[in-house]
């Protein structure tokens, strides 16, 4: 596919457009067969664990925290591997997806079907879990919890069942639609009623509320129940919806979570709540929620971005600029929002991400810039993926 894509470049419109872009991510993934680092992949080192400091839990968080945050990378020098990221993967089947639909090249579909296939071997372990789940492919470390590899998140689900959902349809194999479906069940297994709140949890065993996970559990949910006709999922999904509803500011935010350390309020997950509300909303034909959807992203447009086109990382702070939010608010406003002036807004977003983020040379974005460092890191999941399927998606809808 690598050789068939360059070819097709040679007629594409100037350098640095973002139908430019977007295959010069496609080919740079490529290159190293979908592998790459992630910001929370340090304690996959192989000296970590020789040293043994992989058994203490300050440690653990201290090491990873130190691989996230510094602009250099130290991963080939203390043995971390690059790997496959399940998210990751489904992101970029995601963005193959929208070339395949708009292009019918066959070898966007072809491509997409063989990382498909990858996905469907890489669950976590069924005889645990019981249903189709996914993980990160590294442990990690929180201030309350500790997450071993491989064991399944309801975000990483989510993100893999869409592609999974989606695959079905432009291949006609039902092998991915029934495992979306199982996906959703294990959503499902989720579910918590708890201190007044019904809410989906982030990893099983875990009790905390956080607003994105628990929204992107009854998007996923609301499509299982959906093609499935199982109206538990479907209950479950819209009093989720209802909780978030209940917690949403007079001002249209959301704090990121119920902890003492989660009351922040940022771009990227204020942007995949107003999009899994929006997602809910199409697989159920609902339209209760359309005015908190008006609120959460008039606050959205209103805090997140500064006149040039500078995307925010907080409501209240400009830095990090982190690819992440950008490319969220593809989704976003073309999604939630969708006016003209919403594509405009998109528009000069993408313009400053390319001119400022995006490094010719090795054909990806920085991961993050501040008032006085860049991180020029280049993780997969986090922003290459991420940006090629925001741009296949800009670039297929604007055409």
């Amino acid at each position: 596919m690598t050789e068939k894509l360059i070819i097709t470049m040679t007629s594409y419109v100037k350098p640095l457009s973002e139908a430019f872009i977007k295959d010069r991510l496609l080919i740079a993934m490529q290159s190293d067969n979908y592998a790459g680092y992630d910001p929370f992949d340090g304690l996959n080192s192989k000296l970590f664990t020789t040293l043994k400091l992989d058994k203490v839990p300050f440690f653990r968080l201290v090491w990873l925290q130190l691989h996230k945050r510094l602009p250099i990378n130290l991963r080939p020098l203390v043995d971390v591997p690059k790997e496959r990221n399940p998210k990751g993967i489904a992101l970029v089947i995601l963005g193959l997806i929208e070339e395949y639909r708009h292009t019918k090249a066959p070898y966007y579909l072809t491509e997409a079907i063989q990382l498909g296939d990858w996905l469907l071997k890489k669950t976590s372990d069924k005889q645990q879990w019981q249903h189709h789940c996914w993980g990160y492919n590294f442990p990690w470390q929180a201030r309350a919890f500790y997450v071993p590899a491989g064991k399944p998140n309801i975000i990483t689900t989510c993100y893999v069942a869409r592609a999974l959902f989606d695959l079905a349809d432009v291949s006609g194999d039902l092998r991915y639609q029934g495992a979306a479906i199982d996906a959703g069940r294990f959503i499902g297994s989720l579910f918590r009623q708890q201190n007044g709140r019904e809410y989906f949890v982030y990893i099983p065993g875990e009790t905390t509320f956080i607003h994105n996970a628990s929204l992107w559990g009854a998007a996923v949910a609301s499509q299982a129940g959906a093609v499935s006709a199982d109206r538990e999922l479907l209950d479950k999904a819209r009093r989720a919806v209802k909780q978030s509803a209940k917690e949403q500011a007079t001002d249209g935010s959301w704090v990121y979570g119920e902890r003492t350390h989660h009351q922040f309020i940022d771009s990227f997950h204020t942007g995949y709540n107003l999009e899994a509300i929006w997602w809910y909303q199409q697989h159920t034909r609902e339209r209760q929620f359309d005015g908190m959807l008006r609120k959460g992203l008039a606050y959205y447009k209103a805090h997140f971005f500064l006149e040039d086109g500078t995307p925010k990382y907080y409501n209240n702070a400009v830095y990090p600029v982190d690819m992440h939010c950008v490319a969220q608010s593809v989704f976003t406003l073309m999604r939630v929002g969708g006016t003209e002036e919403d594509r405009q807004l998109v528009k000069k977003v993408l313009d400053w991400s390319i001119k400022h983020m995006f490094m010719l040379r090795k054909n990806t974005f920085r991961y993050q810039k501040t008032s006085k460092t860049v991180n020029n890191v280049c993780y997969l999941r986090w922003t290459q993926a991420w940006m090629y399927y925001a741009l296949s998606y800009q670039c297929n809808t604007m055409a």
